[in-house]
């Protein structure tokens, strides 16, 4: 099959395509014939081996598995003996081992059926991102109707998930990021944006029950300069911090403070789980949520998309289509 493939971490011009045997599949995994793979930051993170903590579980001087990606779209093209839940021929989508390539195996708990009303290149850009917004959510725990939420990132992949998200449960929300994407946050359904390069959304002036740091850096006195005397702050992802722990060490301090103060700090690391895919789809096909895809890219374009990737550019998710359909 043809695959990107890295043999050592390092930029975009790392990734190139080579011809590597189809994988093999487990007892309870699916052999996914890949249609689209999507592109997330996490997948940089690995591509780059930034920050070096990563390389501890992932490969130290090569990653382990040479195929990058992690959001999958595709045709099950074989069943391990175990495997209960899909049959050969059915469209699914989830989480899979190494997606930028031609074929792609996958544990059967981290797949699900695709939505009926998606592409295969929209259905890819779902799992890591909008799994990520979700499960964020959910540690803020239940909101309430009219609560107020700060997405910060708004316009990026987690980011466009979360907005949706939050303006399903009820809440009244406002969506920080960039003057050239303010069109985008507002159409997600934002109830309010703002332009972080002319205004501080912790200038005291507003404060939220739920405040969402997707990929951001702020101090966590700003956070909690922002929050109401009682409110939660999920933080998840970050492109800040040091070479060797990257944004965690933000992270861990927030979680060390929270029980001493009375606003309420967590974090979210993004668990890969067949129950909120379903969940996901469930949200998709009722019209609630709806991917949001920037820019197409093929097989041989991946470095050219990790690079635009990397440049912060990107409104909503990036997709790579694998088999034209």
């Amino acid at each position: 099959m043809r695959a990107i493939v890295q043999e050592s971490y390092g930029s975009a011009d790392v990734l190139h395509v080579a011809y590597m045997p189809r994988p093999d599949i487990g007892e309870k995994e699916v052999l996914v014939r890949v249609r689209a793979a999507g592109l997330d930051r996490g997948t940089w993170h690995l591509t780059t081996g930034l920050p070096y903590a990563l390389r501890m579980v992932y490969g130290i001087r090569s990653p382990k598995n040479p195929v990058p990606g992690l959001d999958v779209a595709g045709t099950v093209a074989a069943v391990g003996p175990a495997v209960t839940r899909f049959a050969v021929g059915d469209d699914v989508f989830g989480f899979a081992k190494g997606p930028f390539a031609e074929f792609a195996a996958a544990r059967e708990d981290r797949l699900a059926r695709k939505p009926v009303n998606l592409s295969f290149e929209q259905a890819a850009v779902v799992p890591v991102s909008a799994s990520t917004a979700l499960q964020a959510l959910r540690a803020a725990r239940p909101l309430t109707q009219g609560q107020r939420v700060l997405v910060l990132g708004a316009s990026g992949g987690v980011g466009s998930y979360a907005v949706q998200l939050a303006k399903a449960e009820g809440a009244e929300v406002t969506g920080v990021c960039s003057t050239t994407k303010l069109d985008l946050v507002r159409s997600l359904g934002a109830d309010q944006v703002i332009d972080y390069t002319r205004q501080d959304f912790a200038d005291g002036t507003e404060h939220y029950d739920l405040i969402m740091d997707i990929a951001g850096n702020p101090a966590l006195a700003r956070l909690r300069r922002a929050l109401t005397p009682t409110g939660t702050a999920v933080i998840t992802g970050g492109e800040e911090g040091g070479s060797w722990t990257g944004s965690m060490d933000r992270q861990l301090r927030a979680m060390i403070l929270s029980p001493f103060i009375r606003q309420r700090l967590t974090m979210v690391m993004g668990n890969q789980n067949a129950a909120d895919l379903e969940h996901l789809r469930g949200l998709i096909e009722a019209g609630t949520l709806t991917p949001v895809i920037d820019r197409t890219y093929t097989l041989d374009q991946v470095p050219e998309a990790m690079r635009y990737l990397d440049a912060g550019n990107a409104r909503g998710k990036i997709v790579i289509t694998i088999i034209p359909v």
